[in-house]
């Protein structure tokens, strides 16, 4: 096993890393009324962002092949969504270097950090192929020494820890800080490096770096078997597990590459209940579902929009391990996971690209942003994940929690939209449960549930004009949602006199049926019959449920009507 010193490292210009101001820029970001509210007072969020590369020569409007006004324009919504880190997956730059005066361009993006440090808020990045060389290595822990664990810049970060290598072909902390995982309250983040290392090595001895995962699989499996079951854990990298228009992938060229590695991994992130790995590298934004190759392993794949001058289309080339759930091409956007004890909701925004809708290089940034709430999505760790595919029932849908039972009895997925390549896009329903002690009356545990809403569905290179100009629809396909509590302890006489299935609009809680688009609201004493339309709502005292007829999702309760 060969060593590797450090400090022999060339020293890094730390000219530019002068602390930045915020971009000045009043730039907005909308959402309607959260259908999913916080229900704790330790909720907190964190933010992600993906490849900022821009073009150098003449004419290029920002420094260092480095998309510094988009950066600085996500920094201001990082900020205003109280963020306390933001982790960028790749792709910081889009050239290490200057070819002619051999300026290094990442202590630009390093610099454009400042922002958010200033405002306490962490800043983690994990490498891209467009820095992938063993200087850019040594580059990334100086300039980002928290991925290391030390510095000023951690602000709450704690527990990192990174790979150490047993192999004969790399030194054994060539991928310190590089690969890396840290624990945030009650989150657990592994970032993973697959690019050459900073010994200048790679894997088992190759000539490139393709092949770089496979011997941190076992490390990657080891950090996530030690978070305990009631905390999150997220993988994050740049390349993605299966890409939509650029097919090498964390573990290799091609989607068959190192399967057998690729398959250990996906079962290691299934059994150890990590919901999403998320990525960049194919600038759009893309969510499915990815399974191994030869279990039933799956996880959610989330592909980050574009923070870059450039915007990728899809192309065929998928070997059927895939269900895709949502798509939207062309746009600049950045996600916020809001962390609520077991729930976890993430939202998407994004915004024109600043020209006509399309697939575009741009040769400047956008002048003006405007980042409507697009997309979003969640789980809990006491809840489950139901597929349904287009056409099918959600009434698979069925979940206990405490004495509180939810199940939809009637509805089907008539969503008929597809991504670009034509394929249909499911709906990922999950639930989720809280308690209910702030809510007044409340007879049952708080019920969250995610993913009845409209597939996101954006694609289409002959629309026109500024695109996204709104935020995505919440409605959903009309279905009815039962809910049935024991808890006899509380409100006993309730049953026959007043209780409803209630639902969160904002800070509020109201009767279910009153947040539907369209339908008549109308009471019925007794059960559920298939003949009633949206509107309807009622209660059964027979079975103790309460029901209604909707097409929204979000948080839900027995309470008093």
């Amino acid at each position: 096993m060969r060593s590797f010193d450090r400090r022999g490292f060339l020293k890094i210009s730390s000219a530019g890393l002068a602390g930045l101001t915020l971009s000045g820029l009043n730039i907005a970001f909308s959402g309607p009324k959260r259908a999913f509210g916080t229900v704790s007072d330790t909720a907190w969020k964190f933010g992600v962002m993906a490849d900022t590369q821009w073009k150098t020569g003449r004419g290029a409007v920002d420094p260092a092949s480095c998309a510094t006004t988009i950066i600085d324009a996500l920094n201001d919504q990082f900020l205003q969504h109280g963020c306390k880190f933001v982790i960028q997956v790749g792709d910081l730059v889009d050239r290490e270097q200057n070819e002619f005066t051999h300026e290094r361009f990442l202590p630009t993006r390093a610099a454009h950090a400042s922002a958010l440090y200033d405002n306490g808020i962490g800043f983690f990045p994990v490498r891209g192929n467009h820095e992938a060389s063993a200087a850019a290595a040594m580059e990334m822990t100086v300039l980002f020494p928290q991925t290391r664990g030390q510095g000023k810049h951690l602000f709450g970060a704690t527990n990192f820890k990174s790979p150490k290598l047993s192999g004969d072909y790399s030194a054994s902390n060539s991928l310190q800080g590089l690969t890396y995982m840290f624990d945030y309250n009650n989150v657990r983040c592994v970032l993973i490096d697959q690019f050459t290392r900073s010994d200048g090595s790679n894997y088992n001895g190759d000539r490139k770096y393709h092949n770089n995962a496979v011997d941190q699989v076992e490390w990657v499996d080891s950090v996530l078997s030690a978070n305990s079951p009631d905390r999150h854990a997220f993988v994050f990298a740049h390349k993605n597990l299966i890409g939509q228009s650029r097919k090498d992938n964390l573990f290799g060229r091609a989607l068959t590459d190192n399967a057998e590695a690729r398959d250990s991994f996906l079962n290691s992130l299934f059994n150890n209940n990590v919901q999403y790995y998320v990525s960049g590298h194919d600038h759009m934004h893309h969510y499915s579902i990815v399974r191994s190759g030869d279990a039933p392993s799956s996880v959610g794949q989330i592909i980050c929009s574009s923070n870059s001058y450039k915007f990728y289309t899809p192309r065929w080339n998928n070997d059927g391990r895939e269900t895709p759930i949502e798509q939207e091409l062309y746009t600049i956007g950045y996600y916020i996971f809001t962390v609520d004890g077991p729930r976890v909701t993430v939202d998407f925004y994004s915004s024109s690209h600043g020209l006509d809708y399309g697939d575009v290089n741009l040769t400047a940034p956008p002048t003006d942003f405007a980042f409507c709430l697009r997309d979003t999505f969640g789980y809990s760790l006491n809840g489950n994940r139901f597929e349904v595919a287009q056409g099918e029932s959600f009434t698979k849908v069925n979940d206990t929690y405490h004495k509180t039972r939810v199940q939809i009895l009637s509805g089907v997925n008539s969503n008929g939209k597809t991504d670009l390549l034509g394929r249909p896009l499911s709906k990922i329903v999950n639930t989720g449960w809280s308690d209910s002690d702030s809510v007044d009356g409340a007879a049952s545990k708080i019920l969250s549930l995610w993913g009845m809403a409209d597939n996101l569905s954006l694609y289409d290179s002959k629309l026109t004009g500024l695109l996204p100009d709104r935020n995505e629809s919440k409605d959903t396909d009309t279905y009815t949602l039962s809910m049935t509590s024991k808890r006899p302890e509380k409100h006993p006489h309730q049953m026959k006199n007043n209780l409803c299935l209630a639902a969160r609009d904002g800070v509020n809680w109201v009767n279910a049926v009153d947040l539907n688009t369209g339908g008549t609201r109308t009471f019925v004493d007794g059960p559920w019959k298939p003949r009633y339309e949206l509107g309807t709502w009622g209660a059964d005292p027979g079975s103790g449920s309460v029901w209604a007829v909707i097409n929204h999702d979000g948080d839900f309760v027995i309470k008093p009507s």
